[in-house]
């Protein structure tokens, strides 16, 4: 339940603000950068906080759910549904309109999580661009992987 959450949240929150959010379906070339070791730990830094606002987004989408007397796991597979067209569910009246309403809150609170986690990247040394250069390598890059995950340890 919290990965389908998770992945709601990817879709509505982190939207421009990281190129982590792009679909899962799209083939990802392996992405080599050079980052030195001040350049990652200002990127774990970055990463921490942006866990946070994260953290704090979906406290407030299941909150938003749970508003409009919506059970999450429901919602998810609804949601689910509705994001991949290989996938049916059987929805009541009173479900779709709940979902809608679910659905046009969550668009309205996602403008201030983005702004947030952009405010985060340009409040840190590293540009936008490079952010995303990092999170993209980050996917694929194994060796990068460790580096990030031994500082984050340290």
């Amino acid at each position: 339940m919290k990965n389908l959450l998770s992945s709601l949240l990817f879709a509505l929150v982190i939207g421009s603000a990281s190129v982590m959010a792009q679909a899962p379906a799209t083939p990802q070339q392996p992405v080599q950068v050079e980052a030195s070791k001040a350049e990652l730990t200002e990127f774990a830094q970055v990463f921490q906080k942006m866990r946070m606002v994260n953290q704090q987004a979906q406290q407030e989408m299941v909150q938003v759910v749970k508003e409009e007397n919506f059970e999450l796991q429901r919602f998810n597979e609804i949601h689910q549904a509705k994001m991949n067209p290989q996938k049916e569910v059987e929805t009541s009246e009173e479900e779709e309109k709940k979902y809608a309403l679910v659905v046009a809150e969550l668009e309205t609170i996602q403008p201030k999580f983005q702004k947030k986690m952009q405010t985060i990247i340009s409040n840190s040394d590293l540009s936008m661009e490079r952010y995303q250069q990092l999170a993209m390598a980050l996917r694929s890059d194994k060796e990068l992987q460790k580096r990030l995950q031994a500082i984050m340890q340290g």
